[in-house]
C-alpha cells in the first residue's frame, strides 16, 4: 500500500503531517511526501521533510491522499492543479483525507458535497465551518469524521485519531 501526503512547502503544521506519516509507516503503508515545490518543506514548528513536486503526482500510483493543514495550505495548495488531483482520487474510489483548515481545499475541490465532515474551528473563527457548508458538507462537531473514503480530521490533536483511521480505512479498501 501507498499513500499521498500532500503539504505546503511552507508553514505545514508539523503533528498533522509527522503523526499520521509515522502511523502509516509503522502499519506498513510507503508513504511519499508532495508538495507545491520540490525539495525541502518547511513545518511551522520547525520540521523538515523532502518532497516532490505536486507536477509528478499520479493517483494511479496510490491508494489515497492526505492534505496536511497549518498556514500555509490555504495559501499554496487551495488551487485547481490540487482540485483537480482530489478530484481523481475521488473517482478513482480512493482514500482522501484532510486535516485542520484542509477540509476547505476538499470543499472547494467539490468532493465533500454530501458528505459529513469536520474541519478547524475557534470560538473567535467558524469561517471554516462556511466554507465547507458552501462546499455541501455537512459539518459534525467531532476530531475526525469519516464518511465513506473521506476523511476530516479538526487539527493537531486529532493527528493520532486521524493517522489511524486512515490507515483503518486502507486496509479495509485494499
Amino acid at each position: 500500500m501507498q499513500i499521498a501526503i500532500i503539504i505546503a512547502h511552507k508553514n505545514f503544521r508539523d503533528e498533522e503531517y509527522f503523526i499520521p506519516r509515522e502511523i502509516l509507516e509503522e502499519g506498513g503503508v510507503r508513504v511519499e511526501t508532495f508538495s507545491n515545490e520540490e525539495g525541502v518543506a518547511y513545518g511551522s514548528e520547525g520540521g523538515e521533510v523532502e518532497t516532490h513536486s505536486i507536477d509528478d503526482l499520479n493517483p494511479d500510483d496510490y491508494e489515497g491522499a492526505v492534505l496536511v493543514g497549518g498556514s500555509g495550505a490555504l495559501k499554496h495548495l487551495n488551487n485547481s492543479e490540487i482540485h483537480k488531483l482530489i478530484n481523481e482520487f475521488e473517482k478513482k474510489n480512493k482514500i482522501v483525507s484532510a486535516i485542520c483548515i484542509s477540509p476547505v481545499i476538499l470543499a472547494a475541490a467539490g468532493v465533500l458535497q454530501n458528505k459529513k465532515a469536520t474541519v478547524w474551528t475557534s470560538n473567535m473563527d467558524k469561517s471554516a465551518i462556511k466554507k465547507i457548508e458552501k462546499g455541501g458538507a455537512v459539518f459534525v462537531e467531532e476530531s475526525v469524521v469519516r464518511d465513506g473514503n473521506v476523511i476530516t480530521a479538526d487539527g493537531p490533536e486529532a493527528a493520532e485519531e486521524f493517522g489511524n483511521v486512515v490507515i483503518e480505512a486502507l486496509k479495509q479498501n485494499s
